[in-house]
């Protein structure tokens, strides 16, 4: 075990501006205005009060507290029926089976971006929308509340978050608001993605030690424990299953490890690879953040960073002694604006992605129409039969160690002499795409194989099996013989 420290100096930025907007008119779920639908009487009387010498309704902002309107000035929101879904069946037949009205395209399955269901990219085809109009607040506000569910939390001093943005925003936001400069945080290493959180950790001048091990391996516990004893760290991260090399991560344990030997110390969880196929149970376990994206396990298009932060994580930020060291990147900013949106309030701090927002509403409503331990244990079925095909092939993953080994993905070592832009064109050809190495160590060595999602809970589509048939196949071009 190999423990490395990291020191920078940083800027802090402590620039503040303010914003402000005036809400359009409002329209209705079917697209129409509201104003067009009502009646000639209801028109008369919107446009005298648009012409009227009062000051115009400002929209909740990060330095505003309400929204001062009238019930007179508000039209009436239906929200969107949706049916209910089917009763519960067979894990086999999660989803019902139906021809996908994508055009024809060669698999996705790398560890994200994922494969897409249609409906959810149907969401992403939806007409504009006033990010503040009534439609889209009630469809943000149920989004941020299935978080919740998919996150696993009821408690109310808890938040969610979803932000324009990668999932890497999510470690600026970890660093700009949870620590400060000069602070110490401890960082487990299972892969390249711990070396990033601490490159970002470095920029903001929070001193950073990573707690790292052998490339394929996860930090044992009674080293986490000494490290722990040995300073006190204002945060631990651990990063749930590291995209570069499959490596799962026991999240459980190690907060129970960390409440009993240094309990003031933040627990945050890297879960871009993680959430919607791995376990995570956010009250019980005492996490205390929790930063993902929309294209892996969720299901839906890059470009949403999601959060979930503790009561106990809110509190800090409300107790910095200095600013948060960003000004997109804000807790303080967005708090408000999260808060406003689950309570069907409209707010304005930055422009959601709509459409996006749309897609992940679709998703997530997919996700939860069964429960939660039904997804996870159809994800841990395709991973078990993934990994013994591979073993039949006479192939090594890096999480050698069944315990280590994440439900969503695999990361392959390729035979002695073969490199992933030999085997790679020849899976494409055949339709499937798995991606390079990432492990900056042994990055020629070995390919990634993604499995989560829509290619695993939609059984009709066959990706699984179309995946490992090519991959046999690949394997014999480039002169390597599969047992039989």
């Amino acid at each position: 075990m190999v423990i490395r420290r990291y020191c920078v100096d940083a800027r802090v930025s402590k620039n503040r501006a303010r914003s402000t907007f005036t809400p359009p008119t409002p329209t209705n779920p079917s697209g129409h205005s509201s104003l067009a639908l009502a009646s000639p009487r209801t028109r008369l009387s919107l446009i005298s009060r648009h012409l009227g010498q009062r000051p115009a309704l400002e929209i909740n902002t990060p330095f505003s507290s309400e929204r001062q309107s009238s019930q007179e000035d508000d039209l009436p929101y239906t929200p969107f029926q949706r049916p209910p879904p089917p009763p519960p069946g067979p894990i086999d037949s999660i989803k019902n089976s139906k021809m996908s009205s994508q055009p024809e395209h060669s698999t996705l399955l790398i560890p994200g971006p994922v494969e897409f269901d249609d409906e959810v990219l149907q969401s992403m085809s939806h007409y504009s929308q006033s990010h503040v109009g009534p439609p889209f607040v009630a469809v943000f506000g149920e989004t941020l509340t299935m978080l919740r569910q998919l996150m696993q939390t009821s408690n109310p001093a808890s938040q969610p978050f979803v932000i324009s943005g990668s999932g890497t925003l999510g470690w600026d936001f970890v660093a700009a608001n949870l620590a400060e400069q000069g602070d110490d945080v401890l960082v487990l290493h299972t892969g390249y993605f711990a070396d990033s959180f601490t490159d970002c950790f470095q920029t903001y001048g929070i001193n950073a030690t990573q707690l790292k091990a052998p490339i394929g391996d996860r930090p044992q516990l009674p080293d986490v424990e000494k490290a722990l004893k040995e300073k006190k760290y204002k945060i631990i991260t651990v990063t749930h299953v590291d995209t570069s090399t499959g490596v799962l991560s026991e999240v459980k344990a190690l907060s129970e490890l960390v409440h009993r030997v240094s309990a003031e110390t933040l627990i945050v969880v890297d879960g871009v690879c993680s959430v919607g196929s791995e376990d995570l149970q956010f009250d019980e376990w005492g996490v205390d953040a929790v930063l993902t994206a929309s294209q892996k396990a969720i299901g839906c298009p890059a470009g949403l960073c999601i959060m979930m932060y503790s009561g106990r994580a809110i509190e800090t930020v409300k107790n910095r002694k200095t600013s948060p060291g960003s000004y997109f990147a804000s807790l303080k900013n967005w708090l408000p604006i999260m808060q406003n949106y689950e309570a069907k309030k409209p707010s304005y701090f930055a422009t959601p992605p709509v459409q996006l927002i749309h897609a992940l509403h679709t998703s997530l409503t997919q996700v939860l129409a069964r429960p939660l331990s039904e997804r996870f244990a159809v994800h841990r079925e395709a991973s078990l039969r993934v990994k013994s095909t591979i073993n039949s092939y006479g192939l090594k993953q890096l999480a050698s160690k069944p315990e280590n080994q994440a439900n969503g993905m695999t990361a392959i070592y390729l035979p002695d002499g073969v490199k992933p832009p030999e085997i790679l064109p020849h899976l494409l050809k055949r339709g499937v795409i798995f991606a390079g190495g990432l492990h900056r160590e042994i990055a020629a060595k070995y390919i990634r194989f993604g499995h989560m999602g829509v290619s695993v809970t939609d059984p009709a589509r066959k990706d699984i099996d179309k995946a490992l048939e090519a991959l046999r196949a690949g394997l014999g071009e480039v002169g390597y013989q599969v047992p039989s």
